[in-house]
């Protein structure tokens, strides 16, 4: 084996080229040599960590140095976002470093990339830090911040934060609108801000021009807010401003997605064809599309071409396609493409096993459905049973269902929930089984332990 020579100083250069093999002989010519120049230190904590080696790195800033921040900065960098956060609290707690603006945007791009609560109020208290010591200026620091508060789910703070900044750049508005497009689960208000904050940018005269990442954030929202017309207008200004789609994959993907929400079918499958580059996103897109308007047949034929183009479907692929035979009812179909995902590389998930249990419960095979859930290797969730729940109403097997629902209701009281929405919900299919098998005694039995108990229906509301 090739040994480092015994020198008193190692070229950067030289250590950039046999670092990825040598780190340890690197690490004990530096203790042997009594070598502590900070960048060859900060070089070796980087490569550490690529070696995902969490121990050296840190060995290496307690060994050689008192406290060094531009140390302590590439560590927070290099390593594990848990891993940077518990080293920040740490030294924070110490009160032996001054941090500077790099300290904090590391750190809130770990919280970022980690988000709970604990970061959250973490990242709140890193805020204050900030304002205090006048790193706000930065828009590195503010962009993250607002990248840090999406991720996050507050989204709303992430706003104040923007509105605040005197000098954006396009990140910084790329972060904003990115951030609006991604709170899917909050309904179709922050889509809309999305949209409305991309109309600002395009009418700041004297702010950046819009780039792809942009256009792909607007497209998602425009998909979420299914305004096929705002969509078409879009799709007029990037092809004037930015690039014609089908050059470029991720735009197209975007558009591909954006009409197939919308209703425009065949628009998507005119550009996606126009495309000269397909990943396995704009794939997964299409089959998506298809699947959505219950095309069933077309969406296996779109496997079948995208198998032959040598792209590897992934799991949402599969999610997509085992829709696509739920709502076309093609069961032996869709079986026989879920018993073929491990065969391409693909563990069936959750979802993937919903769909199946969808798939059979539409098609009145309600008894395989029910034996299938009993023998997943995973643990079934609610989610799962309520699906089965729901075709027990629909072909009207009340046997089945109550079973299913004390199922239901036996997982809520191990739970312990304080929610009282999802035992409402089961105490109501299950009482909607019974109605359904003209069982009256029993629904007037069940709808009186729901008043024993104080469980009250969820009032409907509908969007109209």
């Amino acid at each position: 084996m090739y040994e480092l020579p015994r020198i008193k100083c190692i070229p950067l250069l030289y250590l950039k080229l046999i670092n990825q093999h040598q780190p340890n002989q690197i690490l004990a010519q530096l203790i042997t040599n009594n070598l502590k120049s900070p960048t060859f230190l900060s070089k070796l904590i980087e490569q550490y960590c690529s070696l995902s080696n969490p121990h050296k790195p840190r060995l290496i800033f307690t060994h050689f140095h008192h406290p060094n921040l531009f140390l302590l900065n590439t560590l927070i960098r290099c390593t594990k976002p848990q891993d940077s956060i518990q080293i920040f609290s740490t030294w924070a707690s110490k009160d032996l470093l001054v941090f500077d603006d790099f300290t904090y945007l590391y750190v809130l791009g770990a919280c970022a990339r980690l988000p709970s609560l604990s970061c959250l109020c973490l990242g709140r208290q890193i805020q204050t830090q900030v304002l205090k010591f006048g790193f706000m200026s930065n828009s590195l620091v503010s962009t993250t911040l607002i990248h840090f508060y999406a991720n996050n789910r507050d989204v709303s703070s992430g706003r104040k934060v923007f509105d605040e900044m005197s000098n954006r750049s396009v990140v910084t508005w790329n972060a904003m609108i990115t951030g609006y497009s991604s709170q899917r689960e909050k309904g179709k208000d922050c889509a809309f801000n999305a949209i409305l904050l991309f109309r600002e940018m395009v009418r700041d005269v004297c702010g950046e021009n819009p780039n792809d990442t942009t256009m792909v954030s607007v497209l998602s929202a425009c998909s979420q807010v299914g305004m096929l017309e705002l969509g078409d207008c879009i799709h007029g200004y990037i092809e004037k401003i930015i690039c014609k789609p089908e050059d470029d994959v991720f735009i197209g993907t975007g558009l591909v997605d954006m009409y197939s929400k919308c209703g425009n079918l065949d628009g998507a499958l005119n550009l996606f064809s126009k495309m000269k580059i397909k990943n396995v996103l704009t794939w997964t897109a299409m089959a998506t599309g298809l699947a959505i308007h219950g095309k069933g047949k077309e969406t296996l034929e779109l496997l079948y071409v995208m198998l032959k183009s040598d792209v590897k479907p992934n799991v949402v692929t599969y999610t997509s396609l085992l829709s696509a035979c739920c709502h076309s009812g093609l069961v032996d179909e869709g079986l026989q493409l879920f018993h073929s995902m491990k065969e391409n590389g693909i563990e069936p998930r959750v979802p993937h096993y919903g769909c199946v249990v969808d798939l059979l419960g539409r098609a009145g095979h309600l008894k395989e459905a029910y034996e299938f859930i009993i023998g997943m290797p995973v643990k079934p969730d609610d989610i799962l049973w309520r699906c089965l729940l729901s075709a027990c109403k629909v072909h009207g097997d009340a046997v089945l269902g109550e079973k299913v629902a004390k199922i239901l209701l036996h997982s809520q009281q191990q739970k312990n929930s304080a929610n009282l929405d999802d035992a409402s919900e089961d105490y109501v299919a299950l009482s909607n089984v019974y109605a359904s098998a003209a069982r009256w005694d029993d629904v007037e039995m069940l709808r009186k332990e729901m008043k024993t108990k104080r469980i009250e229906t969820k009032p409907g509301s509908s969007f109209v």
